[in-house]
C-alpha cells in the first residue's frame, strides 16, 4: 500500500475511516463506539431512525463539532477543515436567504467552499439549466415553492464540485418525482467518482441506491458493509408449489417449512437447492412453482438493530419512544 492511503477491504481507496467516534452531551452518549468506512467513488447510507446518532456522527466526520474520543480521516486529511474545499454538504435544517435570487444563492454556497462569486455565478446557471430550473434562475428564493428551493439548495452543495458529497435526510420534504430525480443524481456523481454519504430513516431509498450502509441504532452500529451482506443475515426463502398434496418428497422439506395457502414456504437449506429438486422430481411432487426470495433490507435492519429500532424507523419517530 502507498504511503498512509487508508484503503477499504475491497482495495478501493477509503474518502472516510472513523474508528471508535464518541460523542457525549450533557452525560448522553449520543454517539457511542461508531466505526465507517466508505469506499471512495460509492453511494453510502446512514440508516437509522430520528434520534439513533446519524446526524451527531455526520457533523464529527465533518469537523462541525469535535469527537470526545476517537479518530477521523476524510479524503487523506486528520483534520476535516484541511479539505473542506473538497466537500459539499447538505445539512437536516434547510435554509437559505429569501431575497437572494436562485443564482446567486448557488454561487454564496460555493463562495463559502472558496469558490470565486464570478465562477460560481457561471456554474449556478449551467446547473440550473441542467436540472430544468432554468426559468428560475432569476427568482428570488421567497418566489419558489419549498421543493424548488431545496433543488437550489442541493445545487449550491454541488456547485464547487466536490470529491465529497454528505447529505444529511436529503429527501426529506421532497416529492415523489423530485426524490426520484435526486436519486438519479447521486448515482450520477458515484459514476463520476464522487463519494455520496447520506443519512436516512427510509429503507427503501438505502436499498435503492446504496453500495453499503451502515445500520445506526442507539448510538452503535451493530453493521456496516455491503447491502447484500446485510440481507444475507437472513436465509433465502422458497416458496414451493406442488401438485401433489402429499408423497414421500415432504421428507425432503426442512423441518420449519410451513404451509400458507397452495404455498410450502421455508429457508433455502444450507445445503442448495439441488438436492431439494431432486428429491421433488424423484418423489413426483409435481412442481407448479418455485422461487427463491432473497431478504428485504427492512428484514434484515429488524434483525440487526432490533424490533423497536424498526418501529421507530416505521413511524418516523425517536427510537427511545418506540420501545
Amino acid at each position: 500500500m502507498a504511503g498512509n492511503e487508508a484503503r477499504h477491504p475491497g482495495l478501493r481507496p477509503l474518502a472516510i475511516e472513523a474508528r471508535s467516534l464518541v460523542k457525549r452531551f450533557a452525560g448522553f452518549t449520543a454517539v457511542d463506539g461508531v466505526d465507517l468506512s466508505v469506499p471512495e467513488g460509492s453511494v453510502y447510507g446512514i440508516l437509522g431512525p430520528n434520534g439513533a446518532g446519524k446526524t451527531t456522527t455526520l457533523r464529527m466526520l465533518l469537523g462541525i463539532i469535535e469527537p470526545d474520543s476517537g479518530t477521523r480521516r476524510i479524503l487523506g486529511a486528520d483534520r476535516p477543515h484541511d479539505v473542506a474545499h473538497a466537500i459539499g454538504y447538505l445539512p437536516e435544517e434547510r435554509g437559505l436567504y429569501p431575497s437572494m435570487k436562485a443564482t446567486e444563492a448557488i454561487a454564496f454556497v460555493g463562495a463559502l467552499r472558496g469558490l470565486p462569486l464570478k465562477e460560481g455565478r457561471r456554474r449556478a446557471r449551467e446547473l440550473l439549466e441542467e436540472h430544468g430550473l432554468g426559468y428560475a434562475a432569476d427568482r428570488q428564493i421567497r418566489q419558489l415553492s419549498k421543493g424548488m428551493a431545496q433543488q437550489v439548495q442541493i445545487l449550491g452543495t454541488l456547485v464547487h464540485r466536490p470529491r465529497l458529497v454528505i447529505f444529511d435526510e436529503p429527501f426529506s420534504g421532497l416529492d415523489a418525482l423530485n426524490q426520484g430525480r435526486l436519486e438519479r443524481m447521486m448515482r450520477g456523481l458515484a459514476e463520476q467518482g464522487t463519494t455520496v454519504i447520506f443519512s436516512t430513516h427510509v429503507i427503501a431509498h438505502a436499498e435503492r441506491l446504496c453500495d453499503e450502509v451502515a445500520i445506526i441504532a442507539g448510538g452503535k452500529v451493530p453493521f456496516a458493509g455491503p447491502v447484500d451482506v446485510a440481507r444475507d443475515r437472513i436465509p433465502a426463502q422458497v416458496r414451493l408449489e406442488t401438485r401433489a398434496p402429499d408423497g414421500s418428497w415432504r421428507a425432503a422439506l426442512p423441518a420449519d417449512a410451513r404451509r400458507e395457502g397452495a404455498f410450502w414456504l421455508f429457508a433455502l437449506p444450507g445445503t442448495g437447492i439441488e438436492p431439494l429438486l431432486r428429491a421433488l422430481i424423484e418423489g413426483e411432487a409435481g412442481i407448479l412453482s418455485l422461487s427463491i426470495e432473497r431478504a428485504g433490507l427492512h428484514d434484515a435492519f429488524v434483525a440487526i438493530a432490533g424490533e423497536a429500532a424498526a418501529r421507530a424507523l416505521e413511524e418516523g419517530q425517536p427510537e427511545e419512544q418506540a420501545r
